[in-house]
C-alpha cells in the first residue's frame, strides 16, 4: 500500500494518507506534510517532541494535528521526519516527533506551508484508512 500521494489544488497542494488503521495514516499524513517542505529523508530524528490533543471527530483530529505539527515547525523552527501516533477511542491523539532544527545549508528548500485548511478534509474507512487534506502555500 502507498504512503500518501499528492493532487492539485487551486493555489494549494493536496494529499490523500493511507494506513491500515487511524494511526498509520496520521503518520503518513505527517510524511506527506513534511516532503512539501523538504525531503524528509534528509531530516535527522535527533531532537523529540510529544504532544496531546483531543477533537470532537476525526475530522477535526486531522486538522488539529496537521495544525499542531505546522506549530512546531514554525515556532521551534524545525523539521521532522519521524512520528508516532496514537488515537483512542475517545479521539484523543498522544504523538511523538522527531526532527532537526532546520539548516537550509543541509536541508532542501522546497515550499513553505501557510496553513491547514478544511477545505475538503475527509476521513475514510474502507479496507484501509484514507485521509485527505489541502493545505495553503
Amino acid at each position: 500500500m502507498k504512503k500518501y500521494e499528492y493532487f492539485e489544488a487551486t493555489a494549494d497542494i493536496g494529499f490523500n494518507a493511507y494506513g491500515k488503521d487511524l494511526n498509520e495514516a496520521f503518520e503518513n499524513a505527517s510524511i506527506a506534510m513534511f516532503n512539501i517542505i523538504t525531503d524528509t529523508c534528509d531530516v535527522e530524528a535527533e531532537k523529540e517532541i510529544s504532544f496531546d490533543i483531543s477533537s470532537e471527530d476525526e475530522v477535526a483530529l486531522l486538522y488539529d494535528y496537521l495544525e499542531e505539527l505546522l506549530f512546531h515547525h514554525e515556532v521551534d523552527f524545525m523539521l521532522f521526519s519521524e512520528f508516532h501516533v496514537e488515537i483512542d477511542e475517545n479521539l484523543h491523539l498522544k504523538a511523538t516527533i522527531k526532527g532537526e532544527e532546520i539548516n537550509w545549508d543541509k536541508h532542501e528548500r522546497k515550499t513553505e506551508i501557510k496553513a491547514i485548511t478544511f477545505h475538503k478534509m475527509a476521513v475514510e474507512k474502507t479496507d484501509c484508512v484514507k485521509l485527505r487534506a489541502i493545505v495553503d502555500l
